[in-house]
């Protein structure tokens, strides 16, 4: 029988007897989390963002969103996406972000010596299909030839959204992976 978990007094099935969960290959993960939930002490935090902040950015493992702005958990939202592009999807999120969680400024935060910035299109297609096989010109990975226009026009897109408030404040900067430090974009 497969595992199970509950969500708002709700009985959720989250794995079906065929597709046990992958244990060995999460090993480190709930070892991690046993240690991480022994002494949790966030389960009083409210589910909207205390600094009423949101902050778009990349997958980038190097990227500590919160502690880069010198927030931690509760304090503000976090989306990411490669690139931190700002897409249908992240659009839809500060939507509800801002409408429903208390979200009253955003922060569009790409990074130095991102991977979709130094790769064209056609070629992290091409290259993804060389190296495995896949076919996956039907995406679109969105990357970026002048990483600081890109910043500019995703600032604009959310700042142009009809279904944001007039009074949500945006802002871009690049977070820069060498220094630590954050450098504002004018948009």
């Amino acid at each position: 029988m497969g595992a199970s978990a509950r969500c708002g007094g709700r009985r959720l099935s989250t794995l079906g007897p065929d597709r046990p969960f992958p244990a060995d290959a999460f090993t480190d993960i709930l070892a991690g989390n046993a240690a991480f939930s022994s002494d949790f002490g966030d389960a009083d935090l409210e589910a909207g963002a205390a600094r009423h902040l949101a902050v778009v950015t990349c997958i980038d493992s190097r990227i500590d969103a919160l502690a880069v702005i010198g927030v931690h958990a509760g304090d503000a939202m976090v989306v990411r996406n490669a690139g931190a592009r700002v897409t249908d999807d992240v659009l839809r999120t500060l939507v509800l972000a801002t409408t429903v969680l208390g979200v009253d400024r955003i922060l569009v935060m790409p990074h130095t010596r991102c991977k979709m910035a130094s790769v064209e299109e056609s070629a992290l297609h091409a290259a993804i299909l060389r190296q495995h096989g896949i076919d996956t010109r039907s995406l679109e990975f969105r990357t970026v030839a002048d990483q600081e226009a890109a910043l500019r026009d995703d600032v604009t897109r959310v700042r142009s959204s009809p279904f944001l408030r007039p009074e949500v404040v945006v802002g871009g900067a690049v977070y820069d992976v060498t220094s630590g430090r954050l450098l504002p974009v004018d948009a």
